[in-house]
């Protein structure tokens, strides 16, 4: 089971009751926080979303409003005595920014904090449970987007069948994984006959800021969830080309050509109060849209 919380679905600034980017993906055993921006950890207290299972973090780039709030919940994890190691995703130059910081105020954190720069399109984790990789996006400075991928769920026993073939509990787990089971005199008991298909793995891609790029629809193919910036409703097109942004259709055109299941629009500018609007123009090119909005969890 994966879940997405937003945190911050606004651009730039905190307006309108929005904060800056910031989003938690959730799966049943730890949390993965998706950039951090200035009043991320309020947001955590305030949605009620625990600091000790976040074991990484992933920051797309290096505008403030995607990782303002990142030193200040490094240091309060520090103040409440953690202990468990924390992982680091962010472009190189944050590794710099953060030992920075952590100097002039003489700050030596009580956790094993590891730093990973993000250089290619690549694996950036790979646990028992998910696949994280990095791509590459088109922003006004180095910025990257990130897939997460359930590794496949084990097959479920039938468990009167397993029983009639009289299969040792011993190699269970070998036929959740999907083998074959051959009898002490050579008969083989498919797979199949003994166990059913586990829930399918579901996959979620980051697209942080960018400009409308079609170089994504490969990248994002077929997930379960996309989300996408639209910074800009499609009238002001050329601003958000200018500012290396993404408009709503833009965004509609990148989640239809790729065939995903679910688009989330967020990174929503300041200018706008209202977002209705933003949902009437993406709906009108992909239908399955849902707008991020603040303290709302997706089930992917």
């Amino acid at each position: 089971m994966l879940a997405l919380t937003i945190l911050g679905n606004n651009s730039a600034i905190s307006a309108w009751d929005r904060n800056p980017t910031a989003h938690i993906l959730q799966s049943l055993e730890e949390c993965y926080l998706i950039d951090c921006g200035e009043g991320t950890q309020t947001q955590m207290s305030k949605y009620k979303i625990r600091r000790s299972r976040i074991h990484h973090i992933f920051i797309s780039h290096l505008h403030g409003d995607h990782y303002f709030g990142l030193i200040g919940l490094l240091t309060s994890m520090s103040l409440l005595s953690r202990t468990q190691d924390l992982h680091l995703h962010a472009p190189a130059a944050l590794e710099q920014i953060i030992h920075l910081q952590l100097s002039v105020a003489e700050t030596k954190l009580s956790y094993t904090l590891y730093f990973h720069a993000i250089t290619a399109d690549e694996i950036i984790v790979n646990d028992h449970k998910i696949i994280v990789e990095s791509f590459a996006v088109k922003h006004r400075i180095e910025c990257w987007g990130f897939l997460f991928s359930e590794k496949r769920n084990p097959r479920k026993i039938d468990s009167l069948r397993i029983k009639a073939y009289e299969i040792p509990v011993s190699f269970y787990e070998k036929l959740q994984q999907g083998e074959d089971y051959i009898t002490k005199k050579g008969t083989i008991i498919p797979n199949e006959e003994v166990t059913v298909a586990g829930v399918k793995p579901k996959r979620f891609a980051y697209c942080a800021d960018t400009i409308y790029d079609e170089t994504l629809v490969e990248k994002i193919k077929s997930v379960d969830l996309l989300y996408h910036e639209t910074t800009y409703l499609k009238d002001l097109h050329e601003r958000a080309a200018e500012r290396f942004h993404s408009t709503t259709v833009q965004a509609a055109s990148i989640a239809k050509n790729g065939k995903v299941k679910k688009l989330l629009i967020g990174h929503f500018s300041s200018k706008y109060e209202i977002l209705d609007e933003f949902l009437t123009e993406t709906t009108a090119v992909f239908e399955n849209t849902e707008l991020a909005i603040q303290g709302v969890s997706y089930r992917i």
